[in-house]
């Protein structure tokens, strides 16, 4: 009989761990690499492998739902979490919760809301975050039967502009046609205020202003700061330079002279003039011929009305005809009135010191009037004159100290305007500007 060759159990067994530890091997060796384009091998990082997480304001939503909405009319937080699941007791806890960061009942309507909702058969409401403005939000957090808060803030960003408007009809459609912000019109009313007559610009007057835009997910929500104008008006140029003289950032022509005079050109923004000082006009009540001496401001009722210097309140008070007045003394020469006002401003009283550019009162049409205006007069040693043809003296000049480092600035603002300044030379501060030896060339950027 023909006997078979056997082979032990245990080296069979020995054969196949071999085989598998081979295999393994093999396995480890080739784990992390792949084949590029080129057929050569790279080894595939662990951050490669790592997918990135979505997040809005700064939330995870990979596993949640969200949906976006803005505060109706009437509609209160309660209102609001109930739809979302939330029953009273949490409603009740949540509010308290929110008191020391945000009061709940000051959530306005229009402004945005935003829910993350489980995605699971429950739907629970795990985050809800109310934009309060542009750039601050609320967020509330649910994690179990906690509730968590925080205020943050939306990056803002700041990008330097430069932008020319031609004034057709007014300075405020101007920037809307250019492009650029409404708001600019009132920054630059401000800037002007004591040198350029708004209520008498002319079509083809023309603006070129640099300024910082604020930009909130792309969307422009504001401006920070002018940094430099010329306005054409009339035919002649007016420069606007910002410096920072005695702690205090205000703008300069270019012979350093301050663009800020003892006196605005008119107590009120954005108006037209109705009447014009007379000493013989025709009363549009009384239809009786009578001086008229002062400026009327047609303007909506409402309308705030502002000191047009430093000053103390000499009148405040009802006169017959001028309705609700105020007087204010500048000083030993010039006086200023403001008539049939609908009310006065909290805090103004007689012998009150006030602010130029402060708010004294609001437009309004007591006493003898036809409808809401203001009737603004300025006395000169008692005796009334024309507002409009009033010469205001200018505030502090630049100083002889600081004249070198205002020039500096000076050509660098008045070189970007006319767009022969390198972007690296830009002025981008104004609280510590060094100048070697108080002197500096400048031929090669003017």
């Amino acid at each position: 009989m023909r006997r078979t060759k056997r082979y032990p159990t245990i080296q069979i067994v020995l054969f196949a761990i071999a085989a598998i530890a081979i295999a393994v091997y093999i396995l480890i060796s080739c784990k992390g690499e792949t084949k590029n384009a080129s057929g050569t091998t790279e080894a595939t990082t662990e951050t490669e492998a790592q997918k990135e997480v979505p997040t809005l304001y700064g939330i995870d939503y990979s596993e949640l739902i969200v949906e976006q909405g803005t505060i109706g009319t009437g509609q209160t937080a309660g209102a609001l979490f109930a739809k979302y699941g939330l029953d009273p007791a949490m409603t009740d806890k949540t509010d308290k919760a929110c008191r020391s960061v945000f009061d709940l009942r000051n959530m306005r309507a229009g402004n945005n809301y935003t829910v993350f909702i489980s995605n699971d058969s429950l739907s629970q409401l795990k985050h809800f975050v109310y934009e309060q403005n542009k750039t601050e939000y609320l967020v509330i957090s649910f994690i179990g039967d906690s509730v968590c808060v925080r205020q943050d803030f939306k990056d803002v960003s700041v990008k330097r502009r430069m932008g020319e408007a031609v004034i057709k009809s007014s300075l405020w459609n101007a920037m809307v046609e250019a492009d650029m912000s409404p708001a600019l019109a009132m920054e630059l009313s401000e800037v002007y205020a004591w040198t350029i007559d708004f209520f008498g610009l002319q079509e083809g007057d023309k603006v070129k202003v640099i300024y910082d835009e604020q930009c909130v997910d792309s969307t422009r929500i504001g401006n920070g700061r002018i940094w430099g104008a010329i306005f054409n008006h009339g035919g002649k140029d007016n420069y606007a330079i910002p410096f920072n003289q005695d702690g205090r950032i205000s703008y300069w022509d270019e012979k350093g002279q301050s663009l800020r005079k003892s006196m605005l050109k008119a107590p009120l923004k954005y108006s037209r003039i109705s009447s014009k000082f007379s000493n013989s006009r025709m009363h549009p009540v009384l239809r009786i011929r009578r001086p008229h001496h002062g400026v009327d401001y047609a303007a909506p009722a409402g309308t705030p009305v502002v000191a047009v210097g430093d000053g103390t309140v000499v009148f405040k008070g009802w006169q017959s005809g001028g309705g609700n007045v105020i007087k204010i003394k500048h000083n030993t020469q010039y006086t200023t009135g403001y008539l049939h006002l609908r009310g006065f401003a909290q805090g103004i009283a007689t012998g009150k010191r006030v602010s130029q550019g402060q708010v004294i009162g609001y437009v309004g049409s007591t006493g003898v009037s036809t409808g809401p205006h203001l009737d603004y007069r300025v006395w000169r040693n008692g005796t009334p004159i024309d507002p409009l043809k009033m010469v205001a003296e200018p505030a502090e000049p630049i100083s002889k100290e600081n004249m070198a480092r205002f020039e500096f600035v000076r050509d660098r603002i008045m070189a970007e305007l006319a767009g022969t300044l390198p972007a690296d030379q830009r002025i981008t501060q104004l609280d510590s500007i060094t100048v070697a030896n108080d002197t500096l060339k400048t031929d090669s950027i003017r």
